[in-house]
């Protein structure tokens, strides 16, 4: 979404950001760095990721139609899966989940006779992306660089007129958008392990932007957290008794198209009006 407000994309390229960070991380530990060590070197080949990205991608694609600069995140996806097969390798690796201080045990509870266990590494998870969360809004709300993001996503133009740099603005936000990724990376990996099968999980922000709306920091919240809850609920009432179970894969992009079908511009996005 942050990328989406700065430049009017889809960062298509998200998902495999989120599997090339979990790799250099790992990949890191597996060469000896220790992991309190590997963790901010990851954060600054992020980093330098995001200024490599700017400076041969995106800074000549300036003035171009978005339709270009979506499909030149495309082209970083698939360079990014060759060169990180080739540094990294095909084969799935282990998240070095305890070295991170992440706690893997569970709590179990017995509610009015039930029983109830919650994976400490998920309650992380959760207090993790609500902190995550709570900085993102701090910085795009009291941060100069926040206020410089959202303005050029309000007006590129009247945001350049008055001295906004998009090309330190374009590597602010994909930094960014790598410090996510890790995070992401770390969560999911430590759940199954890290593969590039791990970028499919991230395509699932498409329908949550969807339904919240492009242009909205609070929709991208509560439509996260909407599909969130509803595909479970669907899941377990609908998908297992009717449907054979599995529906958590696409249940989210069918509730997206609905979205689309009746509030093309999502729950909290920006009506355009266009006059001719």
């Amino acid at each position: 979404m942050l990328i989406y407000k700065s430049s009017r994309i889809f960062n298509f390229a998200q998902g495999i950001m989120v599997v090339f960070a979990a790799l250099t991380l790992v990949g890191l530990h597996e060469k000896g760095v220790p992991a309190f060590l590997a963790l901010p070197m990851t954060l600054g080949v992020m980093f330098l990721l995001a200024v490599g990205i700017e400076r041969i991608v995106l800074r000549p694609l300036v003035n171009q139609p978005d339709i270009i600069l979506f499909m030149a995140t495309i082209g970083i996806t698939l360079f990014l899966i060759g060169f990180g097969e080739i540094i990294f390798g095909g084969e799935n690796k282990v998240m070095i989940t305890q070295e991170l201080g992440i706690p893997t045990g569970s709590w179990s509870f017995e509610p009015f006779g039930g029983f109830l266990s919650i994976e400490q590494r998920d309650v992380t998870a959760v207090v993790g992306a609500i902190l995550l969360v709570a900085a993102l809004l701090l910085f795009l709300n009291k941060s100069k660089m926040g206020r410089a993001i959202r303005a050029l996503g309000d007006d590129h133009q009247a945001a350049l007129s008055v001295g906004i740099s998009l090309s330190t603005i374009w590597v602010v936000v994909w930094f960014i958008a790598g410090v996510i990724a890790l995070a992401t990376g770390i969560v999911w990996g430590s759940r199954a392990g890290v593969s590039f099968a791990l970028e499919v999980i991230a395509y699932k922000a498409l329908p949550v932007l969807m339904l919240g709306g492009l242009e909205s920091v609070t929709g991208a919240i509560v439509g996260g957290l909407a599909i969130g809850v509803l595909e479970k609920l669907f899941e377990i009432y609908w998908g297992q008794p009717i449907l054979g179970g599995n529906t958590e894969t696409w249940f989210a992009f069918v509730l997206a198209l609905f979205v689309l079908l009746f509030r093309p511009q999502g729950l909290f996005g920006e009506k355009i009006i266009e006059r001719v």
